[in-house]
């Protein structure tokens, strides 16, 4: 799946080292959207997926995602295989045996 600029952009930020304190957290949520699935929990927290990895979140208080949900995301996207630049490494086996990633071969 090819990501807009925007996306790209978003991601090369989660991915810097040192962490960058300046991600919007609609800009988070924006990407995920477009690369995985977002869900409101009750609580008024927010269910992240990305790849076969979920996470839930608490919005944060200021506009900015915090340096911890940062780290999460960092992971989150570095194990469903997304790189600086906003491509994805296709090339891992991602049979599972349960349907995360479509149907076992």
């Amino acid at each position: 799946m090819a990501l807009s600029g925007h996306h790209r952009d978003t991601v090369k930020r989660i991915l810097a080292h040192p962490t960058s304190g300046n991600v919007e957290w609609r800009q988070v949520i924006s990407l995920v959207e477009a690369i995985g699935e977002v869900a409101e929990e009750h609580d008024g927290k927010v269910k992240l997926t990305i790849g076969p990895e979920s996470e839930v979140f608490h919005r944060p208080h200021d506009k900015d995602a915090e340096e911890q949900q940062i780290v999460d995301l960092r992971r989150m996207l570095t194990n469903a295989g997304y790189g600086e630049d906003g491509t994805v490494d296709d090339s891992r086996d991602r049979n599972y045996g349960d349907n995360r990633w479509g149907d076992p071969q």
